[in-house]
């Protein structure tokens, strides 16, 4: 997967890329925003997507959401390697965001 990621960022080229990948979070933004404002308002419970429970049939709404992400994590990827970031070193980054974002919850902060 690699090779063939590189292949196409050095196909367009970084600044293309980084134009196109502004697109596709706007796509993927688009596509969560859509899912929620579909989903029935509840009170009681909050947003719920009565239909997709009711029928057991696959949510086009959470389909069009997984191709989006897709989109994004291709993208990333490419940006990860063109500065070639290990992937070790974007997890301990991610390890340090989610345990300094659970303290805060366990301090009873509201801010992210």
């Amino acid at each position: 997967m690699k090779e063939r990621l590189l292949t196409i960022l050095n196909h367009y080229g970084l600044e293309k890329q980084l134009k196109y990948f502004q697109s596709e979070i706007f796509e993927l933004n688009e596509a969560v925003i859509t899912k929620r404002n579909r989903d029935r308002f509840n009170p009681f419970v909050g947003f719920v997507n009565l239909g997709n429970k009711l029928t057991g049939t696959k949510d086009e709404y959470v389909e069009h959401i997984k191709e989006e992400i897709a989109d994004v994590l291709v993208m990333l990827e490419q940006i990860r390697l063109n500065y070639d970031i290990p992937t070790s070193e974007i997890k301990e980054v991610m390890e340090y965001k989610i345990n300094r974002q659970l303290q805060r919850i366990a301090d009873g902060e509201e801010v992210i």
